[in-house]
């Protein structure tokens, strides 16, 4: 039972560790360090409470998660049919359900998340071909009519970056530099990749307001991870202005799939952030926390191993 109280501990601690993680600020100061370690959060969650299930289920075993699942499976047709002896038996057949049906819908999820968004992005790239043009002024970048305000791309093996015409008369040259590079710095480092899981959760656990907060607070983070990468090649006044006209003009909502400039939620904040920056978090800092995120992201598949 080691193992199962372990496992269960260290999702516990990782669900506290999430919520406290939606009030902190310091994240703000270090997006990109602050992302990986909800991502080591969400996946360390997820194999502890699989595991802490299984391991109970597969306590008799005294071999661990993966040695005595695999014992298990060896053993399951010999025994049907057999008289339940242990009061317990019944118990450790609903955790092992409940522990391979949860595992099921962890990794199922994601990945019907990603062939989803698939298929809405092919239907929008051809959707696109047909009312999107070129613009000389901003070669590469796709250009749709329509008279409010819109900036996304689509990222892939054929990303695209997308702008309305409504953008290129309300922003100027300067600003709509700082949009450009703000979506390519989210086709450069797959921020798409990154909300997918979280996403997903979302749709598996849609009451629960720790997984609402959590995905709020990683697409806040994404974009304040593109708003660093473009403050690097334009002047961030200009990418704040230019996200407070976004907000002033009516605009195109972002399709499915899609990655937008101009992401409602903390809008001011990024504003405020790109205006005013704060110091870096330091390097000593942020190495502590990528340690410690690749620590804890490897601690449940060992602990999988450790004997019941």
């Amino acid at each position: 039972m080691i193992a199962a109280a372990v496992l269960a501990a260290l999702a516990t601690t990782c669900a506290l560790a999430a919520w406290r993680l939606t009030f902190a600020r310091w994240t703000w100061r270090a997006p990109r360090t602050a992302i990986l370690l909800w991502q080591s959060l969400g996946v360390t969650w997820g194999l502890a409470s699989t595991g802490a299930l299984l391991a109970f289920a597969l306590g008799p075993y005294g071999k661990g998660v993966v040695h005595g699942l695999a014992e298990f499976l060896a053993g399951f047709l010999a025994s049907v049919g057999s008289s339940v002896r242990d009061p317990y038996d019944a118990i450790r057949l609903a955790a092992l359900v409940a522990g391979l049906s949860l595992l099921t819908v962890l990794v199922a999820l994601p990945l019907a998340a990603g062939a989803q968004t698939l298929r809405a992005r092919r239907r929008h790239r051809l959707l696109l071909a047909l009312v999107a043009r070129d613009e000389p002024a901003v070669p590469g970048v796709r250009v749709v009519d329509f008279p409010g305000a819109a900036a996304y791309c689509l990222p892939g093996l054929k990303s695209q970056v997308v702008i309305s015409d409504g953008t290129l008369h309300l922003l100027s040259s300067a600003e709509l530099e700082a949009v450009l590079a703000h979506e390519a710095a989210h086709v450069r480092e797959r921020h798409d990749l990154v909300l997918l899981p979280f996403a997903a959760l979302r749709r598996a656990l849609p009451w629960s307001k720790l997984v609402r907060d959590a995905q709020a607070s990683v697409e806040l983070l994404i974009e304040m991870a593109a708003d660093d990468r473009a403050r690097r090649r334009c002047c961030p006044r200009r990418l704040a202005t230019a996200l407070l006209r976004f907000g002033t003009s009516a605009a195109l909502p972002t399709p499915q799939g899609a990655l937008g400039a101009s992401a409602s939620s903390g809008v001011m904040a990024r504003v405020d952030r790109l205006v005013r920056p704060e110091v870096a978090l330091p390097p000593a800092q942020r190495f502590l926390i990528l340690t410690g995120s690749v620590v804890l992201a490897t601690s449940a598949p060992l602990l999988w191993l450790l004997p019941g």
